[in-house]
């Protein structure tokens, strides 16, 4: 999730933790901190584009190393905060603002690798969008309250708010299930016939879903609604170069790419070069992560990859999608 969110919810737990046995301001403080700590890692360099991309997310969200570190943070905030009381009430609090950064994260599609050191494994719910203001909001409004009134109401408001954030990510999954239902029955009724599926909300809602269908040699996009759930989806497919990746599978930083993006991905030629896409992020014909390979001749060693710019959607293009998924002229 975005900073922002990151940072009000460890404010939010360490409020709702605390409660009145430290300040609220200190509590929201040593939260927000703690909330916004193991995003810290994206100012590592890990020598290319891609090692940044598929590494960000690792040790720093791992679920086993940020337990280990709590109690020393905890004993850290207690002795700042509190001339070293309640420091069981603080290892809660810290322990609980960590866990909750990457247990957010992986409810998105990028990829969390909260498993290490038993697993590598890049978890990824993906039915919430990397910013979504009906989340946010409800955190900002609770932790903004408990520092105005900055008595047992104020943090009530702010534990009823966090409650309510964490029913709307419940209510993501239900939707996202619905969704993939319905995508499931229009491949049948449209003869698809689909390697993988993926289905994720467009930005800044939970409305209007986008869905990615692998197919061999292919795939396809396209849009639905909650709003109009059993209307027809209208795929559009493109070419996956199947025949691209199988020449270069062996090259690292592609072979990459492909686990990372659990097998949403494309690959292209284009102007001697090979380009590889993330196809989970973005949409056709823009997505965040697009790497060039270089022009990858035989025998040659893997060049460092580049990062391809792209386009943002515009408002345009945005409300396509609303059109689209809505079935409406």
């Amino acid at each position: 999730m975005d900073s922002v969110s990151q940072l009000v919810l460890g404010a939010a737990v360490g409020i709702a933790v605390m409660g009145k046995r430290a300040p609220v301001w200190k509590s929201a403080l040593a939260g927000a901190v703690c909330g916004t700590l193991p995003d810290l890692d994206v100012f590592y360099d890990h020598g290319d584009v891609i090692s940044n991309m598929t590494l960000h997310r690792t040790e720093s969200h791992a679920l086993f190393y940020l337990t280990l570190i709590s109690p020393l943070m905890a004993w850290l905030m207690a002795k700042l905060f509190s001339a070293g009381q309640h420091f069981r009430r603080w290892w809660g609090t810290v322990w609980l603002a960590l866990i909750t950064h990457p247990l957010l994260d992986v409810m998105t599609v990028y990829g969390t690798q909260l498993g290490i050191p038993f697993t590598h494994y890049p978890f990824a719910v993906g039915s919430i969008f990397i910013i979504d203001p009906l989340y946010t909001l409800p955190l900002i409004t609770g932790v903004g309250l408990a520092l105005y009134r900055e008595q047992q109401r104020g943090i009530m408001w702010n534990n009823v708010l966090l409650g309510i954030s964490c029913l709307y990510l419940a209510c993501t999954m239900i939707e996202q299930y619905q969704v993939t239902r319905h995508v499931g029955t229009e491949l049948q009724r449209q003869n698809i016939d689909s390697t993988q599926v993926l289905v994720t909300p467009t930005p800044l809602n939970s409305l209007v879903w986008r869905v990615v269908v692998m197919s061999k040699g292919s795939y396809g996009e396209g849009f639905t609604s909650l709003l109009h759930p059993d209307s027809p989806i209208r795929f559009r497919f493109y070419p996956r170069g199947e025949a691209l990746y199988e020449a270069h599978k062996d090259n690292p930083f592609l072979a990459r790419v492909a686990w990372f993006s659990h097998g949403f991905f494309s690959v292209k030629e284009q102007g001697g070069h090979i380009l590889v896409s993330d196809l989970r992020m973005g949409q056709e014909p823009d997505y965040t992560f697009v790497f060039d390979l270089g022009d990858m001749k035989a025998g040659a060693p893997p060049a460092l990859p580049v990062k391809v710019a792209s386009a943002r959607p515009s408002a345009t293009k945005m409300w396509e999608q609303f059109r689209q998924a809505l079935d409406v002229d």
